[in-house]
């Protein structure tokens, strides 16, 4: 369904008609993880983006490493303004990864060099005092979105390769850090590092711990701060998302 949506700057006229011109799109990528942080970037594109449009912007999900990378660097060319923020695996361990989310886009708006009048955020609403809507299905409908998704992609799959150089153990470059069977398997036989999100039901599993707190599903916004399981519950109730690179 997602690839018969049409990305196209329709969002950011709509706003226009209604006289907002600095329009920022915020999205993030990471958030199903099991290593690093989860990025946000936050984009202002010029009026005029045919170009942006006819190169084949879209939700950075459906394009190779090569056209992503190709379109960062056009994104950062002609945007106005262009922020990129991290929020560490630390914090989403603290904090829950919906929560760490939120925190990561409103750090990536807050580092625009020019303020915005309006925010297009990919299915979520942030604490700014910006004006702002709330896009489902954002990445794929709106092309300041869409560059906000290649822009937090390209920076945080660079970031796993060199953390792939630090921790070979896991295989960053080829998974991302998400939960594919390799990284799996790594954990199984290394346990987690560090940089692994502790919280995650299968890095904690790896590390033998008898009873977990399971502070979110990756996939809806509620939170289960105070739900403690036996780890042999976990793997039945919380959400993992798996993402190819």
């Amino acid at each position: 369904m997602l690839k018969q949506l049409i990305c196209s700057d329709a969002p950011e006229q709509a706003l226009r008609y209604h006289g907002f011109q600095r329009i920022a799109g915020v999205d993030e990528v990471g958030r199903g993880a099991l290593f690093g942080p989860v990025v946000a970037a936050a984009v202002i594109l010029p009026e005029r983006v045919a170009s942006l449009a006819n190169a084949g912007l879209k939700d950075s999900k459906q394009m190779t490493r090569e056209d992503r990378e190709s379109m960062d660097r056009r994104i950062r060319r002609m945007a106005v303004a262009v922020s990129v923020a991290e929020v560490a695996a630390e914090t989403i361990d603290l904090v829950n990864i919906y929560q760490a989310t939120r925190l990561a886009m409103l750090l990536a708006v807050q580092g625009l060099a020019l303020l915005p009048d309006h925010l297009l955020i990919d299915a979520m609403r942030i604490d700014h005092a910006c004006a702002q809507t709330r896009l489902i299905y954002g990445d794929a409908l709106s092309l300041s979105i869409a560059a906000a998704s290649v822009v937090a992609k390209v920076h945080r799959d660079a970031l796993m390769r060199q953390l792939d150089e630090v921790h070979p153990q896991y295989g960053l470059a080829a998974h991302k850090g998400y939960a594919t069977p390799e990284h799996r398997r790594a954990l199984k036989q290394h346990g987690p590092c560090p940089l692994h999100r502790q919280t995650f039901a299968p890095v904690a599993l790896s590390s033998g711990t008898a009873k977990l707190t399971v502070m979110q599903s990756l996939f809806d916004d509620e939170v289960f701060e105070d739900a403690v399981l036996e780890p042999a519950d976990l793997e039945n109730c919380v959400e993992e998302c798996v993402e190819w690179a």
